[in-house]
């Protein structure tokens, strides 16, 4: 898990991350109002951070069926535990894919 951020006031919340053509993508669990994917929709400018390094980003919405598709894959892929699977699951639901987010370098 990696933190994400809008601007610079809002905290960083962990969030799983896939990568899929060599882009970063991320999803929301619960898209809560103060939380990630509703700051970046306010504000697409944002940071990463792992660790004590933070990197930039810029939040892209992402639409097309086969990209949201391979990053349902990836997901699959990525998080293979028995434990995950809940997890995996739920971020197919429509309305948590509606989330999925690009995190573009800035």
């Amino acid at each position: 898990m990696v933190g994400v951020r809008s601007g610079r006031t809002h905290r960083f919340t962990g969030v799983w991350v896939v990568v899929v053509r060599g882009r970063v993508f991320i999803r929301s669990w619960n898209d809560k109002a103060t939380g990630w994917y509703r700051a970046f929709r306010g504000n697409p400018r944002g940071e990463v951070q792992c660790g004590s390094r933070r990197t930039p980003v810029r939040a892209k919405a992402v639409r097309g069926q086969g990209l949201l598709e391979e990053v349902d894959g990836a997901y699959k892929e990525k998080y293979d535990t028995k434990a995950s699977q809940k997890w995996v699951r739920g971020f197919r639901l429509a309305w948590r894919r509606a989330t999925t987010t690009e995190l573009a370098p800035r």
